[in-house]
């Protein structure tokens, strides 16, 4: 190996001050203040100027921060999954939730994205190897259940709609951009994998932000400018380094389930920054899922 290869090889990392399981649930709480800071953006910008706009200032935060710390370009066998990441994290979820929140409730949304834990630990656990106990799976579809009966539920029985597909969609690409992301934050720092990550889709943000701005009209406002800031800074990198750490750190089907909770806090806040109802079956629904939660952590634990 030469001196050029060995700097930019791929190697483990130390965690952190924080334990793993700590830090994916700051990243969960993060993540949690997506969709509502999505409605307060849809107010000042159309559904693709959001997801352009936050995937540039995102990369441009990122591109600096890399640039400062003098971080190496990745090593060729890391950018495949980087390219997961992007397309994974950097555009299509942004994208196809920022649509779905033009059709549906932020509340409804939230639910419906509350089978991502599940999913992320299927593809996790296919594309790592990983053999988590029959307990954990049962755990976790327990919990998923749960979360599509409250779906089920809210919708009144009726079938599925155009947001409700668009949010499944976003739910599959962002399961394989966490999994491809929890497996390089084993070998990467994890404020370098999404940094790279959202880098790399720049050229496809970029575009996107330039021409919606041409065709979607623009309404500077506070919750709008607001809204596109944190998804930019937050939900677009911040939350992604301490949740890939965190990954990183316990197993992607572990840390995946603690975003069972997540669906229950956008909740609380669609309440308290949207004044959206509470629906009544949120607190058995919450209760379910916590215990699910407990199940999965323990049965990590243990294995």
């Amino acid at each position: 190996m030469t001196a050029q290869n060995s700097a930019t090889a791929l190697r483990p990392i130390a965690v952190g001050p924080l334990g793993g399981a700590a830090q994916a649930a700051l990243g969960v709480l993060a993540f949690s203040f997506s969709f509502p800071a999505t409605a307060w953006a849809l107010e000042g910008f159309g559904p693709w100027t959001v997801t352009g706009l936050r995937g540039v200032l995102a990369a441009l935060l990122a591109g600096a921060c890399l640039l400062a710390t003098g971080a190496r370009v990745p090593p060729r066998s890391a950018w495949p999954g980087l390219a997961a990441v992007a397309v994974g994290c950097a555009v299509g979820f942004p994208l196809l939730s920022t649509l779905a929140l033009r059709l549906s409730s932020t509340a409804h949304s939230a639910v419906v994205i509350g089978l991502l834990p599940l999913a992320t630990a299927a593809v996790g656990a296919l594309r790592a190897g990983a053999r988590p106990p029959r307990a954990f799976w049962l755990a976790a579809l327990a919990g998923a259940a749960a979360v599509l009966a409250f779906t089920v539920q809210q919708s009144g029985g009726a079938g599925l709609t155009t947001a409700d597909l668009y949010l499944f969609g976003a739910l599959l690409l962002c399961a394989f951009g966490y999994a491809e992301g929890g497996r390089l934050a084993r070998d990467l720092p994890g404020w370098q994998v999404i940094g790279w990550g959202v880098v790399a889709a720049l050229p496809v943000t970029a575009l996107t932000g330039a021409l919606a701005l041409t065709v979607e009209p623009v309404h500077w406002n506070w919750h709008g400018v607001t809204g596109l800031a944190y998804l930019a800074a937050v939900s677009q990198f911040g939350g992604f380094v301490v949740w890939y750490r965190g990954m990183a750190a316990i197993g992607v089907p572990r840390a995946s389930q603690l975003q069972l909770a997540q669906p229950l806090l956008t909740l609380c806040w669609a309440v308290l920054l949207l004044a959206e109802p509470l629906p009544a079956t949120a607190l058995p629904t919450a209760l379910a899922v916590l215990a699910c939660i407990a199940v999965t952590q323990r049965v990590g634990r243990r294995q």
